[in-house]
């Protein structure tokens, strides 16, 4: 009886230890295909979308943003179009079509030419200095606890932005015997361990500051910092993707940094955009994300019970990044971000 449960068992795909296997599942999927010629007339729609799947991504910069910025809401999420792979991978194996199949390779290869490095750890050691960026959220129920996780990083500079005029003064205490120095222009804040000097506003188009710029002497020399918060996107189904400040903000942000004195340049901020987002280009075209340099993975921030996009940023110019990494959950609707770097 042993012998002919076990013979069943074999028959249907492995023996009891590895039926439930994937292995054992794709044999029973494709059982059949032998001999039918069905396999390549199958699945024309299936390999239609793979392909306009792969376009997406390959294309993704000649996507206009003139409708809706139709063009920054998919670089927005482009790492997401890889979850379609293995959809429509399946369907193809439910569909028995060989077409498909062949099909999905085109966006399982464009993933991975795009993606696969932000897969691999990059993260090396040493570093002379380690910088924090937190959205705080202005209706932070615990600012006090959200500054104190956030100094428990030991980073040596922190920067934090939607501050509140409320807020500030719980953040100043919270944060004072750490850092003796800090400066807040508007709704974005520095503290550092370092001296800090020459801090100003920086107009980003707004009419009102959610910039600024500082130097940081720390002892390996100064190094200019700044921190910004660029205007909020919306989804709005009779606009598209409103961005247009954001982008406007970006251009004026790249624009000073561009004119920064100092060689050595650390940005800092909630920039509501990704790297992948060309509205940002006149900050990105001249400075490295840590995270794509010596992160580990995609980093995601936002939103914090789910991330899905990193739009909390550390950059940047004639610096090495050492390291990069998001912190744990504060009670922000953002994940604060560090990263280590060597000047």
């Amino acid at each position: 009886m042993a012998q002919q449960t076990y013979a069943t068992a074999t028959d249907s795909g492995g023996d009891p230890g590895t039926g439930g296997r994937p292995a054992s599942r794709l044999r029973r999927l494709t059982r059949g295909w032998r001999g039918d010629g069905g396999t390549w007339r199958r699945g024309a729609v299936l390999a239609v979308l793979a392909v306009l799947v792969a376009l997406a991504m390959i294309l993704h910069a000649q996507i206009p943003n003139s409708i809706g910025s139709l063009g920054s809401l998919n670089e927005t999420f482009l790492p997401w179009l890889g979850v379609f792979v293995p959809l429509l991978f399946l369907l193809a194996l439910v569909r028995k079509s060989a077409t498909a199949l062949i099909a999905v390779l085109v966006p399982a290869v464009t993933w991975v030419n795009l993606f696969g490095g932000l897969v691999t750890d990059k993260t090396g050691t040493g570093g002379d200095l380690t910088v924090v960026s937190h959205n705080v959220n202005a209706e932070n129920p615990d600012p006090a606890g959200t500054a104190r996780s956030v100094a428990a990083s030991g980073a040596e500079v922190l920067a934090l932005e939607e501050l509140t005029p409320q807020a500030v003064p719980v953040y100043t205490r919270a944060l004072e015997d750490s850092y003796p120095y800090h400066k807040v222009e508007g709704t974005v804040g520095v503290w550092s361990k370092y001296p800090m000097s020459d801090t100003a506003p920086v107009d980003i188009k707004l009419g009102w500051t959610r910039a600024m710029r500082t130097t940081v002497t720390t002892p390996q020399g100064p190094v200019a910092v700044y921190a910004a918060h660029l205007p909020s996107v919306r989804v709005k189904l009779n606009a598209g993707f409103t961005a247009s400040r954001r982008d406007q903000s970006a251009d004026a942000l790249g624009e000073a940094i561009s004119r920064e004195p100092l060689e050595r340049t650390v940005l800092l901020g909630d920039l509501n955009g990704t790297m992948n987002d060309r509205a940002l280009n006149g900050v990105t075209a001249q400075m490295r994300s840590t995270q794509g340099a010596a992160g580990s993975g995609f980093g995601f921030t936002w939103p914090a019970a789910f991330p899905m996009a990193r739009i909390d940023q550390i950059l940047v110019k004639d610096v090495e990044p050492m390291a990069s990494w998001t912190l744990p959950r504060t009670t922000s609707d953002h994940l604060p971000v560090a990263a280590r770097v060597r000047l």
